[in-house]
């Protein structure tokens, strides 16, 4: 019996007491919330409707859980019904209706954990967006595994997604890019304001050994623009390569520079005048967005001609409205904090609503940690850590999964020692070892004839068993808040205890019968149990994009 089944057991209920005149004539909900009991010696399953619902029954929650109680006590499996306080509603399932949820999980497989709550919503999630004058840092790399992991959450619950890489390709740091890459390739010194590391010599010899003409001869502006648009697609399909190695593809790369050649720039401006929120003052084109909460009105073009960066941030937002994008969520790194008031106002300007329409995450940083000491520096990179550091030490699954474990609001320490440990010392390791062993008791149990041919689950009264079959069961529920609040790392830390279950189970109750025995249907039941650990976590790992070992 799942919390779906007795939501909707409590509803029929409901509407019972209220045909026999036992409830007044308020509005019956569609459904009422079924939790967990923080203490499980109070029950399987809770809820808290009579508190929620009682007083407009005109009733106290005390009397209205009373009413509920006998009839819900009466459902096929459920074993016992308690009142606790003011009108908590405890319920404990019979063992057999517990371990039904074992089957049922199974022959869901890949669609378990998923759920409804975003179907139909078309929505926009931006991450990572390094800059294309150099290798992804570790705060792009810690976007690149909690959006790519938010984007998966999202799909579960049944949104259309599209990542999306906005392509910084207009603006002074790729001038300074350019400049410092035709410093390099003359045997110069990067400029005082440009790029340094071995990166940019790289860029710099393959734009040289890939170009036909004489770059160095050009005249200066000639071999700058000539380097700046050859540099910046190489160091814009090595950041792909590296993304896609980390196991992140986006659907769309957005040129920024784009919106200046198109003349969305124009057109949102336009639109915003039409909207009367446009005012020309000393020369300049403003946007009056102190009306919508901002600390002060901006400027979008200036007095000179040239656009502020809003500019492109204004005609950005519109252009994905237009692609009809209902949400467009942000991700930004933790210097963008003072970007989110104007681009809020942004949103209202055009008549949207924040927090809705748009929506902002801020990410905060991370640190690498080795041997005690904290990792500063990157050969190539010369003043930061970048993603291929980090893989290059622990991998992509276990660099993925302890970026992804944390709270983006949290600053978040990485360390490298611990994520090389093939012990349970090791989150990822503990977890992936996991799922390795349901794969291995699969296969010693067919080879010793245990199959899925009997389920009783009647039979699955261990505490062990109670404890990973009440586990198992939360993933809907922990994907549809990691949904909710923008939050994946809750499905790894559920999963990282569901392998704390499944390893106590395993250790407690044998799935495949002792020497010289013979297979009984307990064997066959803890099978389906087996496997059902195999699936969910299976589902939450790739959720994070971390791979589902079957052997470790």
């Amino acid at each position: 019996m799942t919390p779906a089944d007795l939501s909707a057991a409590i509803v029929r209920i409901l509407a019972a007491l209220q045909a026999d005149g036992k409830l007044g004539p308020a509005d019956l909900p569609a459904e009422v919330v079924i939790e967990r009991p923080k203490n499980r010696e109070h029950g399987d399953w809770a809820t808290n409707c009579a508190m929620q619902l009682s007083g407009k029954f005109g009733t106290n929650p005390r009397a209205f859980a009373e009413l509920l109680a006998a009839p819900l006590a009466q459902v096929a499996g459920v074993k016992k019904v308690d009142i606790a306080g003011p009108g908590f509603i405890n319920i404990t399932l019979d063992a057999a209706a517990a371990g039904e949820l074992a089957k049922s999980i199974v022959e869901a497989g890949e669609s378990f954990g998923r759920g409804t709550d975003l179907a139909g919503v078309k929505l926009n999630l931006e991450f990572v967006s390094a800059n294309p004058t150099g290798p992804i840092h570790m705060g792009g790399t810690r976007w690149a595994a909690v959006g790519d992991s938010l984007a998966r959450v999202f799909a579960a619950q049944g949104a259309e997604v599209t990542r999306e890489y906005y392509f910084n390709d207009h603006g002074a740091q790729i001038d300074r890019f350019a400049r410092s890459l035709l410093a390099r390739a003359r045997g110069e010194a990067a400029p005082e304001d440009g790029y340094g590391g071995a990166y940019i010599q790289e860029i710099a010899d393959r734009v040289l050994a890939e170009t036909a003409a004489d770059l160095l001869a050009l005249p200066e502006a000639e071999a700058q623009e000539a380097f700046r648009a050859a540099g910046v697609e190489l160091m814009f399909q090595e950041i792909r390569e590296s993304l896609h190695d980390f196991g992140v593809d986006f659907d769309v790369y957005f040129h920024e520079n784009s919106l200046y050649e198109s003349g969305a720039v124009e057109k949102a401006i336009n639109r915003l005048r039409e909207l009367g929120h446009i005012f020309e003052e000393d020369g300049a084109i403003w946007l009056r967005s102190t009306t919508f909460g901002d600390d002060r009105d901006r400027v979008i073009i200036k007095s000179d001609g040239e656009a502020a960066y809003i500019a492109g941030d204004i005609a950005y937002y519109l252009d994905k409205r237009e692609r009809g994008f209902d949400q467009c969520i942000y991700m930004l790194g933790a210097d963008h904090h003072g970007y989110v008031p104007r681009m809020m106002a942004l949103c209202a300007a055009f008549g949207d609503q924040p927090g809705l329409n748009l929506e902002i995450l801020i990410g905060q940083m991370v640190n690498l940690v080795q041997n005690g000491e904290p990792v500063r520096m990157s050969k190539r990179a010369g003043t930061v850590v970048t993603m291929e550091d980090l893989v290059s030490v622990v991998g992509v699954d276990a660099a993925r999964y302890a970026l992804a474990r944390s709270s983006i609001n949290s600053q978040l320490d990485i360390d490298l020692e611990q994520l090389q440990k093939k012990t349970n010392d090791n989150p990822v390791f503990y977890v992936q070892y996991a799922h390795a062993r349901t794969a291995q008791v699969a296969k010693n149990a067919a080879s010793l004839g245990v199959d899925r041919s009997e389920f009783d689950p009647s039979l699955l009264t261990h505490a062990t068993e109670s404890e990973l079959l009440a586990k198992l069961i939360e993933l809907p529920r922990v994907m549809a808040h990691a949904a909710e609040f923008r939050e994946p790392h809750r499905v790894a830390r559920y999963v990282e205890e569901v392998a704390g279950a499944y390893h106590r189970w395993y250790d407690a109750c044998r799935v495949t019968p002792l020497a010289e025995t013979p297979v009984e249907t307990v064997h066959r039941t803890r099978l389906w149990l087996n496997d059902a650990a195999g699936v969910v976590l299976r589902n939450g790992l790739a959720v994070l994009g971390v791979s589902a070992p079957e052997r470790m």
